[in-house]
């Protein structure tokens, strides 16, 4: 479920990245948020914090756009006691309008859909979002991470009964009844949502945190994001989606890992507020500041590298495969810490057994064996988190992604394209990159790949740190640039 420059105004695949939106991009947003939805572009993009949420572009990236797996097949909490009126269900208005209205009785199952195949296959876009200086230097934090969402943890105690939703409400979020923390309302925990992102699954604000006594968060005076997806009457894959991601995600904590801390009912809106840390900018968001002068320096991809190994390293230990590991799911923390997020397309396996048959991914980062799935039967899974990890390295390399130039998928190569200014880069850069790239039988697992020379002469936290802040100082000079009127002149506004 996952900065700099924004794209957006397109429909292709987004990016994913939760950040801090510049106080000039846009007004603050209201405090009950919506859950409208858009598509942000891959590659359409706007180079300044004002484009983050859409408000317009005029600058944009000739990058292809990203082609999903399924595109390619076709080449080849509070509790209130509410009633519901008559006729037929819909979203519940606000909770005052309730008592003038005729009431009806609404049968409450807990039965379980299974999440149907073919959505669970789709990718869903991912969120790109910019940086606000004031509300960084305002948010310092320790690291330190609420403990994951699990049923163990989030369900109510025996001796308290667990508070009923409205009507069809209830039915709908069963599926989610374990990891919802129904004994909180999060309009008192979080307060100032200001939107920063839309996507397809919802949109995603920074909230900040209210210093109250029932407050599970450890920092009163912190921001965090909040991921809102509306609720239907009718329900939505995105419930089935989420349940799923969640159920994979439970139990998880790794430093590398962006994790999904807390999921609330928010009565007000019919909607799921789900809290997770708030990170600066994705991987992607740095590559697309390489045209306006962003140096991408080859120890700084070993160091992000390295990190996102960690991170394959100890989902491994779990069994628990990614499978759309790529720069946009790669985000990056103010104090420089890379993390792995968006685990929709994950799955778990054992290892006696790791083959999947089920596409994943997107296509330019994708393995090979994803690929051929169709003609050549199950891949394992557990195997291509590292090509990814390969083509994203390329990637940084390259300032775009490999085959982006190929317009026939049948014509994708089995091993990563031949890099454009080879002497630029080191031996060990190019011998990690034709490791990644090898068949998978013989591909090397992430914890061999931290031994590689490459991986050992990583740059240190430090120049990420520093690589942030020349991001956000060319996003300031490019919001000036746009904030010049026609005349010349500079608007002060």
């Amino acid at each position: 479920m996952v900065i700099s420059p924004v794209r957006s105004n397109s429909t292709d695949e987004n990016r994913s990245t939760i950040v801090l939106l510049s106080k000039e991009t846009e007004d603050s947003r209201s405090q009950s948020p919506s859950s409208a939805e858009s598509h942000s572009s891959r590659y359409s993009s706007s180079t300044t914090a004002s484009l983050s949420t859409g408000t317009g572009s005029t600058s944009s990236d000739s990058r292809p756009q990203t082609l999903t797996t399924s595109e390619t097949q076709d080449w080849a909490g509070k509790p209130r006691s509410l009633v519901y009126s008559d006729p037929s269900p819909e979203p519940s208005p606000r909770a005052s309008s309730f008592g003038e209205r005729d009431t009806f009785t609404v049968s409450v199952t807990d039965e379980l859909r299974e999440p149907d195949a073919d959505l669970l296959s789709q990718r869903r876009p991912s969120i790109v979002t910019d940086v606000t200086d004031n509300l960084l230097t305002t948010r310092r934090t320790n690291g330190n991470l609420l403990t994951p969402v699990s049923p163990s943890s989030s369900s109510p105690s025996p001796s308290s009964p667990a508070p009923r939703y409205p009507g069809w409400l209830s039915a709908v979020v069963a599926p989610l009844k374990g990891f919802i923390n129904d004994q909180l309302d999060p309009r008192d925990l979080y307060a100032d949502l200001r939107e920063i992102a839309e996507g397809e699954s919802g949109s995603v604000y920074v909230a900040r945190v209210l210093p109250t006594s029932t407050s599970p968060e450890k920092d009163p005076h912190s921001y965090v994001a909040i991921k809102n997806i509306a609720i239907m009457p009718s329900g939505s894959p995105k419930i089935d989606d989420l349940q799923r991601e969640l159920t994979i995600m439970k139990g998880l904590s790794q430093p590398h890992i962006l994790t999904m801390d807390s999921l609330y009912v928010d009565l007000q809106e019919d909607s799921l507020w789900i809290r997770m840390e708030l990170m600066e900018r994705s991987v992607a968001d740095v590559i697309a500041l390489v045209e306006e002068g962003i140096v991408l320096d080859e120890r700084v991809m070993s160091q992000m590298a390295g990190d996102v190994l960690h991170a394959l390293c100890y989902l491994q230990s779990k069994g628990i495969a990614h499978r759309d590991v790529r720069s946009d799911n790669i985000l990056i923390n103010p104090e420089g810490v890379v993390k792995l997020a968006d685990f929709s397309s994950a799955v778990q396996v054992s290892k006696q057994k790791p083959t999947c048959t089920d596409p994943a991914g997107v296509i330019y980062w994708q393995a090979p064996e994803i690929r051929r799935y169709m003609r050549r039967g199950p891949y394992n899974a557990l195997k291509v988190d590292v090509w990814s990890l390969g083509a994203t390295v390329w990637e940084l390399a390259e300032a775009q992604p490999p085959f982006s130039d190929v317009t026939d998928p049948t014509e994708l190569g089995n091993e990563l394209p031949p890099l454009s200014q080879p002497e630029i880069y080191s031996r060990s850069m190019h011998d990690f990159l034709n490791l990644c790239s090898r068949p998978s039988a013989s591909r090397p697992d992430p914890h061999e790949l931290l031994n590689t020379s490459f991986i050992r002469n990583s740059s240190g936290r430090q120049a990420i740190v520093n690589l942030l802040a020349d991001c956000r100082a060319i996003e300031e000079r490019l919001s000036r640039r746009q904030s010049t009127d026609s005349t010349g002149t500079v608007s002060l506004s």
